[in-house]
């Protein structure tokens, strides 16, 4: 049941500045921005959205799209009075991104995806099936505990054990329906036959090991977006914003402070 006292949507704004989104992807909420929003407060107002069924937000209880996602966003920026803004998405939040881009151009100054995907072949497709098979059958306990090996390197899962737990906690106390909802939209939506049409500043970056947002699909949004610039991180995997959120941050705060890029 829906809690009838919970906002509809759950978001939060710090800093000052030009402002800039961060999206999270499936299963996180937007304390998964901590650290980079702390880098970026300093020199940008940050809004950081829960998507629906995550964070204090409400479940999804209806077939969800990609453009559905982006409508939550829109609201909160109009709640915010933000007319036009810089989109930072990770992994589902970079095809949410990429979908602002692409519908609502007038809204986005420049983006930047984070280990999202485009483009999948017949065979990835057919692992994200299987995954939302996995997790109809076994609920989200088994599929996180599959993520550890497949989003972690491994020096990081030896030294910091406890921080892999912490994620794993974040994502089971996702609504089971929503989380199934949002995979299913991050696994069927296809953007690349549209890439092309984006012309504003775009950064692509993602982990050199990423299983599921692979390199081959960062170079395809390179290669199709003009004016992008394409950053691979040698060794990591999905786990960019727990492993590296310092090198994240200094990358978007470069590619946002760029006069060249335009």
């Amino acid at each position: 049941m829906d809690n009838p006292t919970a906002p509809p949507l759950n978001y939060r704004v710090d800093g000052a500045g030009e402002p800039v989104i961060l999206i999270h992807g499936v299963g996180a909420n937007l304390q998964s921005w901590d650290n980079v929003q702390a880098a970026l407060s300093r020199r940008y107002k940050v809004l950081r959205v829960d998507l629906r069924g995550h964070g204090a937000s409400s479940p999804i209880r209806e077939r969800y799209s990609l453009e559905r996602f982006c409508a939550d966003v829109l609201e909160v920026m109009d709640r915010e009075a933000i007319e036009r803004a810089h989109v930072v998405g990770f992994s589902l939040g970079g095809m949410i991104a990429q979908c602002l881009a692409l519908n609502w151009p007038e809204r986005v100054e420049r983006q930047a995806f984070l280990a999202t995907v485009a483009g999948r072949t017949e065979q990835e497709k057919h692992k994200v099936v299987s995954r939302l098979e996995l997790l109809r059958d076994s609920g989200i306990v088994a599929v996180t505990e599959a993520a550890r090996e497949r989003w972690f390197t491994e020096q990081f899962a030896r030294q910091h054990p406890e921080r892999i737990e912490a994620r794993i906690r974040e994502m089971v106390a996702n609504d089971l329906e929503s989380y199934i909802e949002a995979y299913r939209v991050f696994g069927e939506s296809e953007l690349a036959d549209r890439l092309h049409e984006i012309r504003h500043p775009t950064l692509v970056l993602t982990g050199e090991r990423d299983i599921g947002s692979n390199t081959r699909m960062a170079r395809l949004m390179h290669e199709t977006i003009p004016n992008s610039r394409l950053v691979i991180l040698p060794e990591l995997k999905h786990s960019l914003l727990v492993e590296a959120s310092h090198i994240v941050a200094d990358h978007l705060l470069a590619f946002l402070a760029d006069d060249d890029c335009s």
